[in-house]
């Protein structure tokens, strides 16, 4: 906002000093550089992160399987965390030995968690696995893969823009130190008897 408002210096003014225009030219600068190279940079890394994630979304799709697995018994509680408000204190999931068969035809056994409410032996649920049957987390999808870009190209506009203003506020915080120097060094020169009768003469 502020570099809007510096662009008023522009104006014809026969009070307007050196420093004022100095301050305009910043000012329109940093309004270019916000209006056009934050959305192009924006939209630059969100490209990137979008091509990135979307090869990372095939290869885990490629790479993970879903495969049925069937209830041996139910194990205890998983151990609760020291942080009472902590993500897995509250997860629903129940703790259970299972039989699973992996996408190359090995039998795997093993701990997993189940979303099932009361497991009971021989129920049967789904596993994300490798193709070594390793138990894995489910594949990034397409859509989350999207907006974790958008969000990452949105982030990088904004970061830019902030930089960019930050850059403008900090030249025109030193052009005014600048000028309040000249300021204190023109006062000294005039001295004590300024604005006396015959001061100068």
């Amino acid at each position: 906002m502020r570099a809007i408002r510096g662009l008023w210096r522009w104006r014809h003014n026969p009070l307007r000093r050196a420093t004022d225009l100095a301050e305009a030219w910043v000012a329109l600068a940093a309004l270019v550089l916000i209006v056009v190279a934050a959305p192009v940079l924006g939209s630059f890394v969100g490209a990137a992160a979008q091509s990135s994630l979307q090869r990372s979304v095939r290869q885990q799709q490629h790479d993970r399987h879903l495969v049925p697995a069937t209830v041996v018994r139910k194990l205890g509680d998983a151990p609760v965390e020291p942080d009472p408000d902590a993500t897995s204190a509250h997860d629903p999931r129940s703790r259970v030995l299972a039989d699973w068969t992996a996408p190359d035809g090995t039998r795997q056994h093993g701990p997993v968690l189940t979303t099932l409410k009361s497991p009971h032996r021989g129920d049967h649920f789904d596993v994300w696995t490798d193709q070594q049957g390793v138990i894995t987390a489910r594949p990034l999808d397409a859509a989350t893969a999207t907006t974790h870009a958008v969000l990452a190209g949105f982030g990088a506009a904004l970061l830019t823009a902030g930089l960019v203003d930050g850059a403008r506020r900090m030249i025109v915080w030193r052009m005014v130190r600048r000028r309040y120097a000249r300021w204190d060094q023109a006062w000294e020169r005039a001295g004590p008897d300024w604005g006396k009768a015959g001061t100068g003469s």
